[in-house]
């Protein structure tokens, strides 16, 4: 007798063989089949599933990213129609930015109300088409297996991201003979290219002739699980590297190597040094704008090798002598295979000066304060000697992620959740929950703004209901900080609506059951940052912070990255 159920209890079995065991999602009318069908397989002895209610849509896709970036599986957002979906477009544009693997499925009206201006319809697939991977409806039961396990094939492979399923409400409740689908092939989809021996031969021979190399390591390496191909490269041929903010815990921060953070706000000697190295090695990043600075003057002196997964990334922004194009785990060990044994000594000796020109006027000022109000790097910096070894950290955007991806310490793979391309206020606190669930053993501690923070208070209850136990790090000036920053320095000082009247953390945090604790004064501070990580469950610390706090260094937008300054 043949295995016949709904398309709503085909999508549960779909998943199932996904290998999917956590759901972001909030339901509604035209997803209800769904979540009826979930019902079962989250209690009892089908349980197989843990659905996490969030509380605002755009949560759902930005703890569907959390829980991808920790884990390496493919995250999971489950809404309905209408404002629904609407309110995941900017989580789906930002795994994209971001290349983030996660699936969007939603509820749809009927395929005979299509067209209709029916209620809560809306174009979905042609809303998020520009902003995923894939995007595709759902018409009938049929097709039900088929497409999810196509969806996750294309989520996961080659350079990951969002994709988007749209489920019309006739296909969740249709009846079918139940069979599994298993897709891992697309035609015109080659999303692992061949590693191009000639190119590795080639970027090997450059390497093996430089005199001053320079690695610049993305989060590439942290997608291709290749963290240990990459430290044989860069210990053979004894090159530094710098990393991306996305990229940063691909390489420990204690690792000999480790020369910084690029960008706009990252380390000065490495920032500099871009302009004076002989041959660049660009390993799974895009050379973003806040990289590079002004990309006409940008390492011209350089011969520039670029490895990358993702053929469309090549001589988009910078011009490359030579590209392999191939997942790095496999590109890495090609070439380290044919790199001669080396040291650059005196070109490693030469970021020294440059790093302690920064030490002195940067960061010891900026985490061992004598005086005045407290700042957002030392208490980032007492936040990172007291958090365990693999802690995870998350960060909402803006003058709290600058500061905290800057001080923070890293010392295990896939540590660090931020919004990089897409710069996303609110992502930080559901993107938290995600990570606890990703990793539930490992600490989470999170920095987020009080504008970003208000972005995504309504996670409060998430965090509540589900108790997840994230470190809630609050730094509260009072101010929109970067754009205030910027404000200040490119705009005259002319403070065009930053400044924010903020309600009562504490009686909030008091509404949803958190403990919380304020810190005005530094003396109390590392003991309030003990007391936040030792409490079990969620914690709120909000630190009161000196309103005109800068972020440096910075290259000014539009600018070359020599440019970089370390004072205002």
């Amino acid at each position: 007798m043949k295995d016949r159920i709904t398309g709503a209890k085909a999508l549960m079995r779909a998943l199932q063989a996904e290998g999917v065991k956590t759901i972001f999602g909030y339901p509604g009318g035209s997803i209800m089949p769904v979540y009826d069908a979930l019902f079962d397989y989250t209690r009892g002895e089908k349980k197989c599933f843990d659905h996490i209610l969030v509380r605002h849509e755009q949560g759902a896709t930005h703890a569907a990213e959390g829980y991808a970036r920790v884990s390496g599986e493919v995250g999971v957002a489950l809404v309905t129609s209408g404002p629904g979906v609407t309110n995941t477009l900017t989580g789906i544009a930002d795994a994209m930015l971001d290349s983030t693997p996660i699936v969007v499925i939603a509820g749809q009206v009927a395929i005979s109300a299509l067209g209709t201006d029916a209620f809560q319809e809306v174009d979905l697939v042609g809303v998020s088409q520009p902003i995923s991977k894939w995007s595709y409806q759902i018409r009938c039961a049929e097709d039900v297996a088929w497409a999810v396990s196509r969806a996750f094939y294309i989520a996961r492979s080659g350079r990951p991201g969002p994709v988007v399923l749209d489920f019309a409400r006739n296909a969740q409740v249709e009846e079918i003979d139940w069979e599994p689908k298993k897709v891992d092939f697309v035609r015109s989809y080659v999303p692992n290219p061949k590693v191009d021996d000639a190119a590795v031969r080639e970027a090997a021979t450059l390497i093996n002739n430089a005199q001053h190399p320079l690695a610049l390591v993305g989060q590439g390496v942290e997608l291709g699980n290749a963290q240990e191909e990459l430290k044989t490269f860069l210990e053979k041929a004894d090159i530094p590297a710098g990393r991306t903010m996305l990229g940063l815990s691909a390489l420990p921060s204690n690792h000999p190597l480790n020369v910084g953070m690029l960008g706009m706000h990252g380390n000065y000697a490495v920032n500099l040094k871009e302009q004076e190295c002989d041959v660049l090695i660009a390993i799974g990043m895009r050379f973003s704008d806040r990289v590079t600075g002004n990309v006409s003057t940008y390492a011209k002196q350089a011969k520039i090798i670029h490895l990358d997964i993702d053929q469309s990334e090549i001589d988009k922004n910078v011009k490359t002598t030579v590209a392999v194009v191939a997942d790095c785990k496999e590109s890495l060990p090609a070439i380290t295979a044919l790199l001669n044994k080396n040291e650059h000594k005196a070109w490693r000796e030469s970021f020294k000066e440059l790093d302690e020109k920064e030490l002195v006027k940067v960061i010891e000022p900026a985490i061992h304060p004598q005086s005045g109000p407290l700042l957002m790097g030392e208490v980032v910096h007492a936040v990172a000697e007291q958090a365990a070894d693999d802690a995870i950290l998350v960060t909402d955007v803006g003058q709290n992620q600058l500061f905290a991806t800057r001080y923070f310490k890293y010392h295990h793979k896939r540590s660090i959740c931020t919004s990089g391309g897409l710069g996303t206020m609110g992502y930080g606190m559901p993107a938290a929950i995600g990570a606890t669930f990703a990793a539930p053993d490992r600490q989470v501690v999170c920095f987020m703004g009080d504008g970003g923070f208000q972005m995504c208070i309504e996670e409060l209850g998430t965090i509540m209901e589900q108790k997840s136990p994230v470190k809630m790090i609050l730094l509260n000036n009072h101010y929109l900080g970067n754009v205030r920053q910027w404000q200040d320095m490119f705009w005259m000082r002319r403070k065009s609506f930053t400044k924010m009247m903020n309600p009562c953390y504490e009686l909030i945090a008091q509404g949803y059951g958190i403990p919380y604790q304020a810190v005005t004064d530094r003396k109390e501070l590392a003991a309030a940052v003990e007391k936040m990580l030792t409490t079990d469950g969620p914690f709120i610390l909000e630190c009161a912070i000196k309103e005109d706090d800068d972020v440096l260094p910075m290259t000014p937008p539009g600018m070359n990255v020599n440019d970089m300054m370390l004072e205002v």
